[in-house]
């Protein structure tokens, strides 16, 4: 362990993300600091926390690519979740104490009717369990002084919502969903809808994005190999960023934007944020033209250097 320690210590800066296949029982913070570690980066964030009880995908950034953590966390991500009819928890999943135990009486038609009503823009009530903050305070610090205080309701989007199994009292459903999504609540919401109320049972990440978790790395597989192996597993820092029109710019270009400039009657795309790139294919950042057809910088790379490898298992 010693000698680990001083390679990362002595190691070069890292820059890039690493697809983490979270294991349940871990917190985010928790395997986001395992990976900085493992890693040896000297700061690392993820682009959507998971709770303990999930387990999948979660996106870990490593140095520069903390700054762009913003574009996937507004990214749609895509869940298995297993729901159990007929169960009410304090926690809204099967981590809390039962509060209430309901015969299960409906129907196949009825759970896919009920289904239906909940794909599209909905509104959630945030959970008291969670970390939306009220007064400075996350809502679990409340919960856990057995205090509820009212909260404001958030409209979601659900893409996709997909009954994959239904095995007595419990439904394997696939939700593809948009920005602050409480799987646990739309649980509870289905169970409520459905008249025998519902907990969420098992959750597992299974894409953000563009990414995947057929791509994702276990804690175990990184934890045995050397610090050059691991390091198999980093990707670039634009590959959170594909969804954005790629552009390349001359030397003198590239270097204006570097240095926080700005370059007018830019033509060859149209207004909306851009990935920048040099003549030598290195990420600068991401620029935004204008509808006057210039170009400014928005997020810009502090260093820059080759692309990171992209690990295929």
């Amino acid at each position: 362990m010693a000698v680990e320690l001083l390679s990362c210590a002595r190691s070069p800066a890292v820059d890039g993300i690493v697809l983490l296949d979270k294991p349940e029982g871990w917190t985010s913070h928790a395997a986001v600091q395992r990976v900085k570690y493992l890693f040896g980066a000297r700061k690392a964030g993820h682009t959507g926390t998971l709770d303990p009880l999930a387990t999948g995908l979660l996106v870990v950034c490593l140095g520069e690519a903390t700054k762009f953590a913003d574009y996937l966390l507004t990214s749609a991500k895509r869940y298995d979740a297993i729901v159990r009819l007929g169960v009410r928890t304090t926690t809204g999943d099967r981590e809390g104490e039962a509060l209430e135990r309901r015969p299960v009486e409906c129907t196949l038609e009825q759970i896919e009717e009920v289904l239906a009503a909940f794909r599209g823009q909905i509104t959630q009530l945030p959970p008291m369990h969670s970390a939306v903050k009220l007064a400075g305070q996350p809502l679990y610090r409340y919960a856990r002084k057995g205090l509820e205080v009212a909260r404001v309701p958030r409209t979601v989007a659900i893409h996709e919502l997909r009954l994959l199994q239904r095995e007595g009292d419990l439904l394997r459903i696939v939700v593809n969903c948009g920005k602050g999504t409480y799987i646990r609540v739309l649980a509870e919401d289905i169970g409520q809808t459905l008249g025998c109320g519902a907990s969420l049972d098992g959750l597992r990440r299974v894409a953000v994005g563009d990414l995947t978790l057929a791509e994702a790395a276990t804690l175990p597989r990184l934890e045995g190999r050397e610090l050059g192996q691991r390091r198999e597993w980093l990707r670039s820092v634009d590959s959170m960023l594909t969804r954005l029109p790629k552009l390349s710019l001359d030397s003198p270009s590239a270097e204006r934007i570097a240095q926080g400039g700005r370059i007018t009657g830019f033509g060859p795309c149209g207004p909306g944020e851009v990935r920048l790139y040099d003549l030598q294919e290195r990420f600068l950042g991401v620029g935004e033209v204008s509808e006057e057809a210039v170009l400014a910088p928005r997020r810009m790379m502090s260093r820059v250097s080759s692309p990171a490898s992209s690990f295929s298992a």
